[in-house]
């Protein structure tokens, strides 16, 4: 249920939203198409898509694409330790924004489905009042963050939509 007047953050878990739709269907996803849903009739405030850099060449095509659309693009580098491991991600600096930004929005629309953020939506719900709407693949999203959210949209429902196959 969308208000018009609703003032509305999206904030994009990028590289989950993307190893979900690899790995789910070998497609790419449509950024676009999920901006779209996500902010429907109502205001969009701000939207601001998570990478990693991994310094492919693709990548800044990529990122362009996505500041073409709208998202503010917050970039971080991808850490390789020794020994090989790899880590890349964002979840701090997703929440910190949306818990910095919370008092100029009613509505915040995560979109990735990993269960880690179920804390920061219990605390975006609870204690500053906003409404919480979750994007992503329902077969690999959390089922304790789909629980949490006010609404959660099933990008799977709707693959043709929110996908790009090569």
């Amino acid at each position: 249920m969308h208000f018009k007047d609703q003032r509305v953050g999206v904030f994009v878990d990028v590289q989950n939203m993307y190893y979900s739709a690899k790995n789910l269907y070998n497609a790419k996803v449509n950024f676009a198409q999920i901006l779209k849903a996500a902010v429907g009739n109502r205001s969009l405030i701000r939207a601001i898509a998570y990478v990693i850099k991994a310094d492919v060449k693709e990548e800044q095509n990529f990122f362009d694409a996505l500041e073409k659309i709208g998202f503010e693009v917050r970039a971080k580098d991808l850490q390789i330790f020794a020994g090989g491991a790899k880590k890349g991600d964002w979840d701090i600096g997703l929440a910190m924004d949306t818990i910095e930004l919370a008092p100029k929005l009613d509505t915040i629309v995560i979109v990735s489905g990993d269960g880690d953020y179920v804390p920061l939506v219990q605390h975006l719900r609870h204690a500053l009042g906003c409404r919480i709407e979750a994007i992503a693949f329902g077969k690999s999203s959390s089922s304790m963050l789909k629980q949490e959210c006010d609404s959660f949209i099933d990008m799977d429902i709707d693959r043709r939509r929110y996908l790009i196959f090569r």
